[in-house]
Formats: structure tokens, C-alpha cells, sequence
């Protein structure tokens, strides 16, 4: 008999859903010559904003940020074990026993790849926005992702993120299951857009499952499939 997940997809994010990006953004301060504290706390003002990251170089007055995108990429030297989040490789294992199948689908260097797979990052299908030639939140983005997995239902897709704008919205838009995990600049500051159903607190909306940690996500990732037009059944069969 099969499990209730079998044929369903959790796609995940890179950036502050498997990855902290501390180092990076710390690294960046250190070639442009900011202070950590300053230039991560600008950061955040960025992103309180509703403004695109780079704009934080801006508000230093930083002008040629282009120019040092090589620099910081030497002294980054890609993605190690201590930039993966503690609970990142425990949830693959999780998700695959559960039935469900995994995909890591991000706007990313094309590198990355290679470097989620050599730090154990287990998913069935991977790919970077950088080799996609497409990118979050454009809608081709998640039209490339369905493409990448099969061309599933996109209702049997379940997209996990921690940008409102970049992740949760534009999957719902696509006939996802969004997932929005708050972690991350992103996850701290922004909100849920308001709706009828709206508790208030910017935090919830109808057809969004919201988890604090990738461990949280395991233990209730079904509930992304729930609604009450749509009773789901447990693993007797009985609908609930």
C-alpha cells in the first residue's frame, strides 16, 4: 500500500533554509572595510524595507560592490559543513522515509550544486537559478522547477523558503504549497501579506504552513496538503 505522501515533492531553498548565510554577509563587511554589526544591522534595514538586498550597498555608499564580487567569493571559498543549518541534512532522511521526494531548486551560483552534494546534501533533484537561467520570484522560475521534477501537479509541490516575496508568495502564485520557514533576516522581518483570515500578527494566512526549523518542517510537512475543501487521508485511509 502505498503512503499518503508517495508522489508528492518538497522543494527547498538554499539561502537561510539550509545554509546560514552569516559568513557570507560577514565576509562582505570585511572587504568593503564595515564594521560586522553595522553592515549586517543595514542589512536588516534593507530588508525592513521591503527593498532588493543589494540595496544595502547603497546605503553605505558602496558603488563598486561588482567589481568585489570575486574577491569575496575567494575569501567565501564556497559552502562548508559549519554553513549548513544543524537540522539540514536530518530532514532529507525524514522526508524520504515519510515518502515524500526532495529537490533543492535556488537562486544560486551554478557552483553550489556540487558543493550541497559533497556536503551531504541528499535530494533527488538539484539545481541553481544560475544554471536555470531563470530566477526567483519570477514565475518561470517555478514553471522550470515543475519542468526539472516531471512536470508534476503543481499541487503536489510543496516549495519551502524564507523570503515572503521571493519564496512564499510566488509558489502559492504557481498553485504551490508554499512553506515559509522563519529564519533568516528575511524570516525575522518580513510578514505575511493581510487576507480575510488574517490572525494580525503578519505571522499566518490561510494556505501557508509557517515552521521555525527544518526539524519542525519534517514533523508537519502533511499539513501543507490540509484543507477544509480537501480532507486528506490518514495512513488508515480514513479521511480527516
Amino acid at each position: 500500500m502505498s503512503r499518503p505522501a508517495d508522489g508528492r515533492w518538497v522543494v527547498l531553498d538554499v539561502g537561510e533554509t539550509l545554509i546560514d548565510e552569516t559568513r557570507v554577509w560577514s565576509i562582505w563587511a570585511d572587504v568593503l572595510g564595515i564594521p560586522r554589526l553595522t553592515f549586517l544591522a543595514g542589512l536588516g534595514a534593507v530588508v525592513e524595507r521591503g527593498q532588493e538586498h543589494r540595496e544595502v550597498f547603497a546605503l553605505f555608499g558602496v558603488t563598486d560592490w561588482r567589481a568585489r564580487v570575486d574577491e569575496v567569493e575567494a575569501a567565501y571559498d564556497g559552502f562548508r559543513a559549519d554553513d549548513l543549518y544543524p537540522d539540514a541534512l536530518p530532514l532529507f532522511a525524514t522526508l524520504r522515509a515519510a515518502g515524500y521526494r526532495t529537490a533543492v531548486i535556488a537562486n544560486q551560483p551554478a557552483a553550489r550544486t556540487a558543493e550541497l552534494r559533497r556536503l551531504g546534501v541528499d535530494a533527488e533533484a538539484m539545481a541553481m537559478s544560475d544554471e536555470l537561467g531563470v530566477w526567483k520570484p519570477d514565475p518561470a522560475f517555478f514553471a522550470r522547477t515543475l519542468e526539472l521534477l516531471g512536470a508534476p501537479a503543481a499541487a503536489d509541490v510543496a516549495y519551502v523558503g524564507d523570503r515572503v516575496d521571493n519564496d512564499v508568495l510566488p509558489s502559492a502564485a504557481a498553485g504551490m504549497r508554499a512553506v515559509w520557514i522563519r529564519r533568516g533576516p528575511w524570516g525575522v522581518i518580513q510578514r505575511l501579506p493581510a487576507s480575510g483570515n488574517e490572525t494580525g500578527d503578519g505571522r499566518t494566512a490561510p494556505g501557508v504552513l509557517v515552521v521555525d526549523t527544518l526539524r519542525e518542517l519534517g514533523e508537519r510537512i502533511g499539513e501543507a496538503w490540509r484543507s477544509a475543501s480537501a480532507p486528506e487521508p490518514d495512513e488508515a485511509g480514513q479521511m480527516r
